[in-house]
């Protein structure tokens, strides 16, 4: 390829926030290495020929069956180190389900699924607590 260069290349994640009745936040348990059976927050690695957003809604189905949901940006978090994989960046999504009535339930390599309340929420996987602190700031100012 013509246009290559010798830099490493980090990989790009998806995470999603999922909120129910502005209190609840959607975690699923993880069925894999790394972090095997740690709470986290459902997402994925984006395909090289994917869009994004694409991605997020694609990642969020596959874990956790739901399919009826708006989805936004909420950050980028790309700190060294916050996954023991490689070189990773995510990128953040969020959205309030308002459609319950959709069979939710643990698929793909999530093996279980629970809504936390915001205020009690498990040591998580790689750095979703510092993610999920920095969204309640945010999302209790945007209430």
């Amino acid at each position: 390829m013509i246009y290559t260069y010798a830099y490493p290349r980090p990989a790009v994640t998806v995470d999603i926030i999922t909120i129910k009745n502005r209190e609840y936040i959607l975690l699923i348990e993880r069925k894999n290495h790394p972090f095997k059976n740690s709470w986290a927050l459902p997402g994925g690695f984006v395909d090289i020929d994917e869009d994004i957003d694409t991605a997020a809604y694609r990642e969020l189905k596959e874990e956790t069956s739901i399919h009826d949901i708006s989805l936004n940006q909420f950050r980028t978090f790309g700190e060294p180190g916050r996954d023991p994989r490689g070189r990773t960046i995510s990128i953040v999504y969020y959205g309030d389900l308002y459609n319950t009535n959709q069979n939710i339930k643990a698929c793909d390599d999530a093996k279980n699924l629970k809504w936390f309340p915001f205020n009690n929420l498990p040591e998580l996987a790689f750095d979703h607590n510092k993610i999920l602190e920095s969204f309640i700031l945010y999302y209790k100012k945007s209430s």
